[in-house]
């Protein structure tokens, strides 16, 4: 078991929201399935309490704990990718999947766990500084889904 997992509150949908990562994502899976051994607050014995899986090599713990807490901006996963084929996948199947679409790179799953879907083109010139950065920046405030040739093309000047 890792040391340190990240635990995400789902109400009732941590498996469905499980098995969908490890379909849309590598190196992502269902490495169990846990029912409650008694009833709970949001549940009944033997309903799904909670469902370990890994998202990109990370480990998580999806807890079915009910309708008391919603997810917000404040967590995300950030993705990166090579290219656009790999931003579009990724994007696509998250809002395409009953999620919605943000600004600069975030969409929402249908779950209300938000991701960053960044390509990699945009954290370098983040990381390059300067002009080069700024140009990079002020064309990724323009979008929702990140556009690697517009970024590219904003880093060239």
């Amino acid at each position: 078991m890792a040391k340190n997992t990240i635990c995400l509150w789902y109400d009732k949908d941590a498996e469905e929201a499980a098995r969908f990562y490890a379909e849309v994502f590598p190196d992502s899976r269902v490495t169990g399935v846990h029912k409650a051994p008694s009833d709970f607050p949001s549940g009944k014995k033997g309903d799904v309490l909670t469902v370990e899986f890994t998202v990109f090599g990370t480990p998580c713990v999806g807890l079915n704990g009910g309708p008391a807490f919603k997810h917000n901006e404040a967590f995300s996963f950030q993705i990166s990718t090579e290219d656009q084929e790999e931003t579009d996948r990724y994007w696509n199947a998250i809002v395409g999947n009953g999620g919605q679409e943000s600004a600069c790179g975030w969409c929402k799953d249908k779950w209300g766990i938000s991701w960053q879907i960044t390509p990699r083109v945009m954290l370098e010139a983040l990381a390059a500084g300067g002009a080069e950065a700024k140009r990079a920046f002020e064309a990724m405030m323009e979008m929702k889904k990140l556009d690697v040739a517009k970024i590219e093309a904003a880093r060239r000047g």
